[in-house]
């Protein structure tokens, strides 16, 4: 037997390894998904219902402080619509965030088992994360237009813009921290610490235009930024966000999910034993 042969049988065996089952990986991402569901959610409808009440709670006290102080919002005539197009899209990037980062360590368990992956756990969380804030973003600006009786109109290219980028920034700064708190857990402090200020720098209580031109020199590098803007415009017709970058906001995402997901690729053997 030369060495060639002795080599073959193993061609085979590789090959199965690293071939999944026809629609593996979506029956994968689905059933963590469910475990996500029950154990975030819990098996009632109140998990559901804190989902939706704890947006509209924060929008509701941001409404009546800033009413006892201002007569009028920045922008509109309305407080809770002005609050909630800044509020909600900045929530669903940022509560996104959190949890594609904490994919792995969530799901580790069952990545001992070949057919699970790093990819189903974040592939699971992110789309669970965005399926529940597209919701709730819903369920809260459609509530709002109802109870104040305000005109039933939207940009819906606009909105639908501004969901899916607050996603793919999800998945990209996500998927980078992914590997960040997994390989060093006092990243998860740090990033803690330092995205406190982003509530008030990403433009929610007032508008971008409003601002000094040297605040508006350094918030325009903030991709939530233009977040809250392309919502807002979304609902605001007059109102035309042209600091508005949906590329720069794309390449935010790409880079930070390219180096992410290469990140974990590589030292993906390493997370799993540390």
């Amino acid at each position: 037997m030369t060495a060639s042969d002795s080599q073959a049988p193993s061609v085979p065996r590789l090959h199965a390894v690293r071939k999944r089952p026809r629609f593996q990986m979506l029956r994968t991402i689905m059933a963590l998904m469910l475990r996500e569901m029950s154990t975030t959610y819990g098996r009632s409808v109140g998990g559901y219902f804190w989902a939706v009440i704890e947006p509209v709670l924060g929008i509701a006290l941001l409404s009546v402080i800033f009413s006892l102080a201002l007569r009028a919002p920045p922008m509109g005539t309305n407080f809770p619509l002005f609050y909630a197009t800044g509020f909600l899209p900045f929530a669903l990037a940022m509560g996104t965030i959190g949890k594609v980062a904490g994919s792995v360590r969530f799901s580790r368990p069952f990545m001992t088992y070949p057919c699970v992956t790093f990819i189903d756990a974040i592939l699971a969380r992110l789309v669970l994360a965005a399926i529940t804030g597209a919701i709730v973003m819903a369920i809260v600006l459609g509530g709002i237009l109802v109870i104040f009786g305000l005109p039933f109109w939207a940009d819906l290219s606009s909105v639908a813009t501004a969901i899916g980028l607050s996603i793919l920034l999800a998945a990209g700064v996500g998927s980078l921290n992914c590997f960040l708190m997994t390989s060093f857990p006092v990243y998860e402090q740090i990033w803690s610490i330092a995205t406190r200020p982003l509530f008030l720098m990403s433009a929610v209580f007032f508008t971008f235009d409003s601002m000094p031109a040297v605040a508006r020199d350094i918030l325009w590098y903030n991709p939530l930024v233009h977040l809250v803007g392309l919502m807002r415009r979304g609902f605001y017709p007059s109102y035309q966000g042209e600091y508005i970058s949906v590329g720069y906001v794309i390449l935010v995402s790409m880079i930070t999910l390219f180096f992410g997901l290469l990140l974990l690729s590589r030292h993906f053997k390493r997370l799993m034993e540390s």
